[in-house]
């Protein structure tokens, strides 16, 4: 970033969320002090940075619908077990070229260096709002690179101007601020980008606006202020039993700002209520007809077409999306996946299992009418309505607009594909963030766009953290349950729900229902998690609710088995060959299966069908895996003597100071 050449990269790398068209000088000749001088050039240095640093659906697969993969909701296309779920395969990197990395922060630092100044000289020319919005912009940027960093480490460097390539500074500005104070930071950038940003600033929603910082800061505050409860005297939190921030002179005798540990956790639940309210009572939800359609006769269904329009602008609750071209040339392939039945889009049972039926009721309660899952229509009749639109049935229909450019669609969904291991699936298929047009089903030229924020999480966010930090829910956030729970064509009797839930049964397949190794006790603070859970299923945020719950301890002890549709009933029959002889090839020793065994259970375990696997016994957790390990170069490198005891930098909780290592605990 130094360099003029860095700059001049930056500048005119404008394919982002809006295009932009600069009379620039030539890169050789572009400097600091020329180009921060006009609206449009601010414009476009954050441009470029919404690629960089907010979600899409870059990368093969299912794209920013599939990031809840390695979680107990979804699985990965075509990747082994993670090796966060295995007892010595995740180890101390050497180096580490992409997390401990501060290339985004360092971006938005270096405008807010020449940018500010420059503002307050009078230098910029352009409207005056617009210069705010985009300064509004880059603060709102920085914290989500921020959160995105301290969700990974927890406590990390607080850096807010681009340091000179210098050891000794460098070295300085490596030491970790504890977690809350990162948090703080985050929240203190995103209340100055709610102060300067306008709301929906280009009518499309394509440009960061007021609305999605309002999410982002109730998302962030309820992360930290439950994350804080919930690990309150780990090591994980400041003034926790061995913590190792303590162990540096720099956070010797720490003090909360609020007092305490308990004061700091209202306080972050206070301050997301509050910005989810403020969001909350500005956006209608987006109404939903409870019709998946099936034929050009059935009326659209608002709901189920805002997760995969080409234009999401004309959605109520859509806060910002990110718009593809065909026109451009700028695609991704999520079509293509949604129509390849199971291939790259499984869910589990557990997720499957966790909806509710339509009467309000687990399918596991008396006189809930639950049909069973000897085949999968059977699982969604009856049920919970967001579950009967987003996963696939054999024999419905994948479009209905059959245009003449689709190459990869699939007209009528077949029986699960579950003949190729590799993939791991699970014969649960997804169709969240599905279209009806056979014409964005390319080969990897979909345009269909992506999703970043709605506000439906901010009425899910004021709901547990009101129940969080009162023990209760008040009247706001009970109108917000039932309305999202109305929309789901749910019935909107909360305690019916909560009487009927037995969180003993729930346990077998929700991590959820776990907090620090123990069942929960609570079936209301239960049934709140369960409704984030089926209300924003695969849409990246899984992890995030798991990892501040601090819901895997149990995995400790006790293996956790990942399982698909009951493979292992009337089903298999659909994978008999025309002499009415099964197809179906099971057996750990033999290298030919691809279904594992009957013996292990009537449920497809796709982690279990030969014995070499890894996760056999299921999935296996260490308290060290809640947070990733720093790589010893970066530490070494903050060191003055060249000896990691002398660094500025910490490890992490039950992580070695030794390269190649796993977690001690």
């Amino acid at each position: 970033m130094k360099s003029l050449y860095k700059i001049s990269a930056i500048v005119l790398g404008c394919i982002g969320f809006a295009s932009c068209n600069l009379d620039l000088q030539p890169t050789s000749t572009i400097s600091p002090e020329v180009y921060f001088n006009e609206e449009s050039q601010l414009q476009a240095y954050a441009n470029n940075l919404y690629t960089d640093i907010l979600p899409s659906h870059s990368g093969y697969g299912y794209g920013y619908f599939g990031r809840d993969a390695h979680t107990d909701n979804q699985l990965a296309y075509q990747a082994a077990l993670s090796s966060k779920y295995t007892d010595n395969e995740w180890r101390v990197p050497q180096k580490d070229g992409s997390n401990w990395n501060f290339e985004n922060i360092r971006k938005c630092n270096y405008f807010l260096d020449k940018v500010l100044p420059n503002l307050e000289d009078g230098k910029i020319t352009g409207s005056a709002a617009n210069i705010k919005h985009y300064i509004g912009e880059i603060y709102f940027l920085r914290a989500y690179a921020y959160f995105t960093k301290y969700q990974l480490f927890g406590d990390f460097p607080i850096v807010t101007t681009a340091l000179n390539d210098d050891l000794k500074e460098l070295t300085q500005a490596s030491k970790r601020s504890p977690r809350n104070e990162v948090a703080r930071f985050i929240l203190s950038d995103l209340d100055k980008a709610i102060e300067l940003m306008a709301a929906n600033p280009d009518s499309k929603k394509t440009r960061i606006n007021k609305e999605s910082a309002l999410l982002l800061k109730s998302r962030v505050a309820l992360y930290e202020g439950t994350f804080l409860k919930y690990f309150k005297g780990t090591a994980f939190v400041p003034n926790g039993s061995g913590w190792p921030g303590a162990e540096k002179d720099y956070n010797k005798g720490y003090q909360f700002p609020a007092g305490s540990i308990d004061a700091e956790i209202n306080w972050f639940l206070e301050q997301s209520m509050a910005a989810a309210k403020t969001l909350a009572e500005s956006v209608a939800l987006t109404p939903n007809t409870g019709v998946l359609q099936q034929t050009t006769a059935d009326a659209a269904n608002p709901y189920f077409d805002m997760f995969g329009d080409e234009n999401m602008t004309k959605y109520s609750e859509v806060l910002l999306w990110r718009e593809y071209s065909q026109t451009l040339g700028i695609y991704h392939d999520v079509q293509e996946t949604i129509h390849t039945s199971s291939y790259q889009n499984s869910v589990t049972r557990g997720l499957v299992d966790g909806f509710l039926m339509a009467n309000g009721l687990p399918i596991y309660a008396a006189g809930s009418g639950y049909k069973g899952d000897d085949y999968i229509a059977d699982v969604v009749e009856g049920r919970d309505n967001r579950l009967q639109l987003f996963l696939k049935v054999p024999g419905q229909k994948n479009y209905l607009h059959a245009d003449a450019t689709g190459d990869k669609a699939v007209p009528v969904e077949p029986y699960p594909e579950i003949t190729n291991s590799a993939a791991y699936r699970t014969g649960y298929s997804l169709r969240k963030g599905g279209n009806w047009h056979q014409k964005y089903v390319n080969n990897g030229k979909n345009w269909t766009g992506c999703l970043v924020f709605r506000s439906t999480e901010a009425l899910l966010n004021y709901i547990e953290a009101c129940y969080e930090k009162n023990g209760s829910l008040d009247a706001t956030a009970t109108q917000y349950w039932q309305a999202i729970r109305s929309r789901a064509k749910v019935s909107t009797d909360l305690q019916a729900t909560i009487s009927a839930t037995d969180i003993s049964k729930e346990a077998a397949n929700d991590w959820g229902a776990y907090s620090a190794g123990k069942l929960l006790s609570d079936p209301t603070l239960y049934n709140i998690r369960r409704e984030r859970r089926c209300e924003l299923m695969a849409e990246s945020l899984r992890w995030m609710d798991l990892q501040r719950w601090r819901s895997l301890d149990q995995m400790r002890t006790q293996g956790y088995h990942i399982e698909g549709f009951k493979i292992w009933g009337p089903m298999q029959h659909w994978y008999d060959n025309a002499s009415g002889e099964s197809t179906l090839i099971s057996g750990l020793d033999n290298p030919k299966a691809y279904v594992s065994p009957k013996e292990r259970s009537l449920y497809f375990r796709p982690y279990e069908i030969v014995g070499t696997s890894p996760a056999l016994d299921g999935y296996k957790w260490h308290m060290a895996h809640y947070l990733t390990p720093i790589a010893i170069q970066d530490m070494l490198i903050a060191s003055d003597s060249g000896d990691i005891s002398s660094s500025t930098i910490y490890q992490n909780p039950y992580w070695p100071t030794e390269a190649d290592q796993a977690a001690i605990q």
